[in-house]
Order: C-alpha cells, then structure tokens, then sequence
C-alpha cells in the first residue's frame, strides 16, 4: 500500500484502463478510482478500448470516458502523456487490444489491480488478489487505506455496482463478511442500493427479452452430465438488433435447474470471426480450467470466459467432446 501511494504522490497525469468490453466491476472500478484520484489532485481519466453495454451508461463520470476504438488518437496522445498508468480489472495486456502496446511503451509507470488468476508480469507494481470476488471491492480497500473521508455518493456508486455485479449479487462464493462490511459502508457513503440494482437488472429493451426468450428456448441438458449449455446464432442475433450486452448474464440462468452443475453460453459473432462463450459453475468444478483447456480463456474457478474461431456448429460440437474430459471434475 505504501508502494502505491508513493506512485500516486509521484505522479499528476494519470490515464485509468479497463478491459475490453468493460462489465459493471471493470467500469465500477476505473470510475470510483478515477474520482478517488481526482480528489487527491490528480489530472484522470478513464480510457475503454471499446464502448459498454447501455444499463451501464447511468454511471457517475462514464460520460467522461475516452472510447478508444472511437477515438484512437486522443486515446494515444493521453496514454503517450500520462506518467502513470492503472490496469484495472485485468492482468494480461492482450485484454486490452491495440493499447496493449501503448502501454508497454509508454514511460509512465504501471500498476495494475485485479482479481483474476495467472497475472502476466507487465507492471511495476503488481496488486494481485484472485481470492477477491471484485477489482471494485480492491479499489474500496485502497481507498478505505489511503483516506476514507474521500468517500463520496459518485465513488460509492460506482464500487457498489462492481461488487455487486461481479459477485453475482452477492450470491457466488467469493462473497465474504467483508464484502458486505463494504456494501455497508458504500450505502452508508450515498449509494442507492435499489436503484442501482434496477439501472443494471431491470433496463431490458423489449428486443433484448425477446432474444432472452430465444436464449431459454435453446438451453439443451446433457443426458449424463449436470451441464447445460445454449447457442446463439448470428441469424438470431439480427432478428432482435442485437446491441451490446444484450446478453449480459444469460448464462446463468441455467444454474438456476436443480442439479446443474455448469451452464455454457456460445454466441455467434461471424463478422469478427468467432463464437464467444461464457462458463458459469457451482461447487468445486474448475470452469476457468475448462475454458483454458479448450476455448483459450480463464477467468474464476466458478465463472470464465473463452472463445472459439471455428463455427458455431463446430463449437458445440468441441464443446460436447470436451465437456466428457471432464467429467471427474463433478461431485
């Protein structure tokens, strides 16, 4: 924590980054971060390689967030100028896209804060907590070490929606006692507890129920196995305008059967030349193995991410293949 301050004390320009296809905790995060900082003095701001979905657009300071993939060159010349740089809510510069190499050229420092397992070694100081269930209950406990008077409703607001969304709402196992000792103080701070919870889950556009009740009408069970999984195809995709997070946490629906131990999501994505898919499991199954092993991804032991660059067709088809290699992984 001293290594950290010493950096901030040392510093004026500082750019903050989020992971592509920023969620509630990396957005929650980079923006009660970026509030912290600019209350320290400093000269901030949030850089997103790419846009976020539309239920995360209500948020203190987002307006303010520089998208990269919008505005390339202001992204550069602010990296290029900042002295110190904060990865947020990822450990692997290859989350990043194109400012990936932006920062590993840059001359500012670098410190990254995150909760993911496996951390590249790109930074000068490295905050690595995979026991954390959020990169936005991190940044509370930064903010609680440095001064806690900074706490503000805006700083408040944007760390309850990280924790809240990344744990599930509370629900997964890394939810702790001092999770919700920072819940309390965050609402005791000025966060609405209620309305944010309704700004994230209950802004459904009618097209994206729609494409929900699709979603549902594909889950298929295995027959041996307490797995399921769905498919979206591109077709299904464009008959409800599909937009940006639209399907934020389908995936989870199927751990609501009784018994299922896995749910998998695989949506098709032709134009960018894959299928992407989420991993979401319940007790000791290593769904972050599973993603490494066959769908290049990772993540948590309980929630993953990995992608697939053949069809969809002949990912279901690896998917089914696979998912047998690890059937001595339930219990």
């Amino acid at each position: 924590m001293q290594e950290l301050q010493n950096y901030i004390e040392s510093s004026q320009k500082v750019v903050i980054i989020p992971h592509k296809n920023p969620d509630g905790d990396a957005l929650g995060s980079c923006l009660g971060w970026q509030i912290f900082l600019t209350k320290l003095g400093k000269e901030t701001t949030v850089v997103s390689p790419n846009d976020y979905p539309k239920f995360l657009k209500w948020m203190p300071q987002q307006e303010h967030i520089i998208n990269a993939e919008a505005t390339p060159d202001q992204a550069s010349a602010l990296i290029g100028d900042a002295d110190l740089i904060f990865c947020l809510d990822f450990n692997d510069l290859g989350r990043i896209d194109d400012l990936g190499e932006l920062v590993q050229s840059s001359s500012a420092s670098v410190v990254m804060i995150d909760h993911h397992e496996n951390p590249k070694d790109f930074a000068d100081l490295m905050i690595s907590k995979p026991e954390m269930g959020s990169t936005s209950e991190m940044i509370y406990d930064c903010i609680m070490a440095i001064d806690s008077s900074l706490l503000d409703p805006a700083m408040a607001s944007c760390l309850y929606t990280g924790i809240m969304t990344d744990t599930g709402s509370f629900r997964f196992p890394s939810t702790t006692p001092a999770t919700h000792r920072a819940v309390a103080t965050l609402m005791e701070a000025g966060a609405v507890h209620s309305e944010i919870h309704q700004n994230i889950y209950d802004s459904y556009t009618f097209d994206r129920l729609r494409l929900l009740g699709i979603a549902l009408s594909n889950m298929k069970k295995l027959e041996t196995l307490p797995v399921v999984y769905i498919h979206l195809s591109a077709d299904e995709l464009e008959s409800v305008n599909y937009q940006k997070g639209y399907t934020e946490g389908f995936v989870n629906y199927g751990l609501r059967l009784v018994g299922i131990q896995l749910a998998v999501i695989m949506i098709d994505h032709p134009q960018e030349g894959k299928v992407k898919m989420s991993f979401r499991s319940k007790g000791n199954f290593p769904a972050h193995h599973f993603a490494a092993a066959h769908f290049n991804g990772g993540g948590h032991l309980n929630a993953a991410g990995g992608v697939s660059f053949d069809s969809l067709e002949k990912t279901v088809e690896t998917f089914l293949h696979a998912i047998e290699n690890f059937a001595h992984d339930f219990s």
